[in-house]
């Protein structure tokens, strides 16, 4: 057993062993499908925190020789897999973490000939005694080995695109490190299965296709790994009744992205945070601060900016995902951008209907921070101010309200501000704080209509006076009120107990000015 030869498993038994371990070994199953087959080259690509390094070690541990593993997935559902016993540590395994390599050299050149001379270190190691034709040619002593045990290699590249993160200007350096991949791993006897995982899917060069045999799996389309991404409904559901977690509040924080065959993803590494210390919270910003998006979402590309306030306000947003070349340097329009962040894991994307939105309030409030200290102008300055936007609604101040609203008004070249609908973002914006304390329906259905906007508290805050917000254009915050008591819209409500304010909204075109009316109502 080497340091990256066959390593064996004590880091999947430290997870395994942890507070909080989520069963994902079924992933098994599909790699022991296309192992020795053309489908054995396999990219998965996720964000951070999403559990990629785990499942590497994860088959490290399964497949590797140096070590017995039958203890260690006793328990897991592999373990009842016709093809368990098949595969079990009958494999050498060759684990790389590209990042480790690149934290000690200098250079592409320096970085790959240590990746050589290791893996040969541990060869020579382990089978010191064969007749090797160039002892000091990676590849010809991995088939010399071949020849002589008859034992398959697997390899396992874990971060394997740091590279594209360390030398973004670097194109020289990126075409050498694939092609020394490609050189390394396809059609090659002796390798009946490669498995990488990174953020970015595999880079694209034009008519420069180093690694086109491997099937890629990433936040665009995660195929049959779909609920290998990261946390199912029902694994953070036996959660939070193991926690005492309320689950609706989870989904509301940590759910949100979706792939066919699982409907509901949630946020690994936020989701177990939460659970072991008992508290809802931004968990995404201890491992990246915001200015890594704000860095993309200040990019000077046309309908950019307007997007991202749509999707703040709770919006879905039309993207073209096909002319991103997966490198996080060229940009050449704003799908571009959009792109990227649904691979960092700051949007979701709908296969179905070729959309990105902001997937739950936890990464909405880093798109918050990150507008409230860019130069976006009055929105900035509305997104800082919505806690004191949403104080003044809760003292019934609505003079303060209204101006709140002027602050957050915007116009973009998708959205005009002409209708009750563009109305609603802005009221979105002016109260962006309401989301910390309040489950927000748009189009509540109620009574005889459906009411524009309703604040429902959530359980945590029950002190909280429940909102129903109705909105006009070109009329007044009179007529709103009106129309609440005429359609009976507090009908809708008739489960919930406690204080509900009445808010009226109205724009009136002519002057450009808000207007509105708070009244409370008891039910």
């Amino acid at each position: 057993m080497g340091s990256y030869l066959n390593p064996g498993n004590e880091l999947f038994f430290t997870a395994v062993n942890s507070e909080i371990y989520v069963d994902k070994s079924n992933l098994i199953r599909y790699t022991n499908r296309v192992i020795r087959t053309m489908q054995k080259y396999v990219c998965v690509s996720r964000p951070r925190r999403f559990g990629k390094s785990i499942t590497a070690c994860m088959l490290a541990a399964y497949y590797g020789r140096g070590c017995d593993s039958r203890e260690l997935f006793a328990n897991l559902a592999i373990c009842g897999d016709a093809h368990f016993e098949e595969h079990l540590n009958k494999y050498n395994v060759i684990f790389l973490n590209v990042q480790e390599f690149l934290s000690q050299t200098s250079s592409m050149e320096e970085m790959l000939s240590l990746i050589r001379q290791t893996i040969l270190w541990d060869l020579l190691d382990a089978y010191p005694d064969f007749r090797y034709f160039n002892s000091k040619n990676l590849m010809r002593t991995m088939q010399d080995v071949y020849q002589n045990t008859k034992v398959p290699f697997i390899f396992i590249i874990d971060e394997w695109d740091c590279i594209f993160r360390e030398y973004r200007e670097n194109k020289d350096a990126q075409e050498k490190y694939l092609d020394f991949l490609r050189d390394l791993l396809k059609d090659k006897a002796h390798i009946h299965l490669a498995y990488m995982t990174g953020i970015l899917p595999i880079k694209k060069y034009g008519t420069h296709s180093a690694l086109n045999m491997f099937d890629e799996f990433s936040m665009l389309d995660a195929g049959p790994l779909a609920e290998f991404v990261g946390f199912t409904e029902s694994e953070v559901a036996a959660l939070c009744e193991r926690y005492h977690m309320d689950m609706d509040e989870i989904k509301s924080w940590y759910d949100g992205y979706s792939f066919d065959g699982a409907a509901s993803i949630y946020s690994p590494r936020s989701v177990v945070s939460c659970m072991r210390f008992g508290k809802i919270g931004n968990y995404w910003n201890q491992t990246e601060t915001f200015e890594a998006l704000q860095m993309y979402i200040d990019m000077n590309f046309d309908g950019l900016r307007d997007d991202v306030l749509s999707m703040i306000a709770g919006e879905s947003v039309p993207v073209n995902t096909g002319s991103f070349i997966n490198d996080m340097t060229t940009f050449r329009t704003k799908d571009d951008v959009l792109t990227l962040l649904v691979h960092l894991g700051y949007l979701a994307y709908n296969l179905d209907h070729k959309c990105v939105s902001i997937p739950n309030n936890e990464i909405r409030g880093e798109y918050v921070n990150a507008v409230s200290v860019s130069d976006w102008g009055e929105v900035s300055k509305a997104l800082k101010h919505s806690a004191d936007t949403l104080t003044a609604i809760w003292q019934k101040r609505p003079e303060q309200v209204a101006q709140a609203m002027e602050q957050a008004h915007f116009e973009t070249s998708h959205l005009q501000y002409n209708d009750e609908n563009a109305l609603s973002y802005t009221i979105s914006l002016a109260l962006y704080a309401a989301r910390n304390f309040y489950t927000i329906v748009r189009e509540f259905p109620s009574g005889k209509g459906f009411a524009d906007l309703v604040f429902l508290p959530r359980k945590a805050f029950p002190e909280k006076p429940a909102l129903l917000v109705e909105l006009k254009w070109d009329r007044s915050a009179h007529g709103a009120l009106a129309q609440i008591q005429e359609k009976s819209y507090c009908q809708g409500l008739q489960d919930y107990k406690g204080r509900l304010l009445l808010v009226g909204v109205n724009y009136n075109k002519a002057d450009r000015k808000h207007s509105c009316l708070i009244e409370e109502a008891v039910i």
